[in-house]
């Protein structure tokens, strides 16, 4: 069986999201009343947005979106507590950030752990091609098909704080979640195993030679 990700890049594979939201964000979740608001046209070949879809042997099973420069002071009428010792203004200057959001998979698809990392590798080569160095993703505490474990204890979010409202009609709490890609690959490359192993092709080349134009850069300033 084969898995592959596709970036959204035409209105047929937008329709393919729509059905896919609809079945979960809408029809499962109650989430939401329109799917296809929450994918509009023009965020399709959008500088700002990138969508994504997961296939399983061509039949489009999962989608994840991803948000350039969002805004990281979120709305007061979300309720947002930060966690002890977070700086919203030290963490905007810790990195160029991407927000990782509308993440789902259809429900008999789910327990086929490579179809979200499938989904993960192809967004995380994109942010890393495009020089941009940390992801923020919000999740919904206890809720039955959270993310939460998938993305702290397998993918190395940390969490840094929690709002009680935002887009989506659900009750639970959201927590707030941020992963620094470059600490992140470096520390699962070290620790090796199958996740390693699945989402390096592709990508580590691309994190090095990051790195080292890093470095170099860092280098060229101190000899100055």
């Amino acid at each position: 069986m084969k898995i592959t990700t596709r970036k959204i890049e035409n209105e047929f594979q937008r329709k393919s999201a729509i059905n896919i939201m609809k079945t979960v964000f809408m029809d499962e979740k109650k989430w939401i009343h329109y799917p296809d608001k929450h994918i509009p046209k023009e965020t399709i070949n959008s500088p700002q947005y990138s969508w994504f879809i997961a296939y399983f042997d061509e039949i489009p099973v999962g989608l994840l979106r991803l948000f350039y420069d969002p805004p990281l002071e979120l709305p007061k009428n979300y309720q947002v507590t930060l966690n002890k010792n977070i700086d919203i203004s030290e963490i905007q200057q810790s990195g160029r950030f991407v927000e990782v959001g509308r993440f789902m998979i259809l429900k008999e698809y789910r327990k086929n752990f490579r179809i979200a990392l499938s989904l993960m590798k192809a967004s995380i080569k994109e942010v890393i091609e495009r020089d941009y160095t940390h992801l923020i993703t919000d999740v919904f505490e206890g809720e039955e098909t959270s993310p939460y474990n998938f993305h702290t204890r397998v993918l190395g979010f940390k969490e840094i704080g929690s709002h009680l409202h935002g887009e989506l009609e659900c009750p639970n709490r959201r927590i707030i979640l941020t992963m620094n890609i470059y600490e992140n690959y470096l520390n699962l490359k070290k620790k090796g195993g199958k996740i390693y192993d699945y989402i390096k092709d592709e990508i580590e080349n691309i994190i090095i030679s990051k790195i080292r134009k890093k470095n170099k850069r860092i280098t060229q300033i101190a000899t100055i």
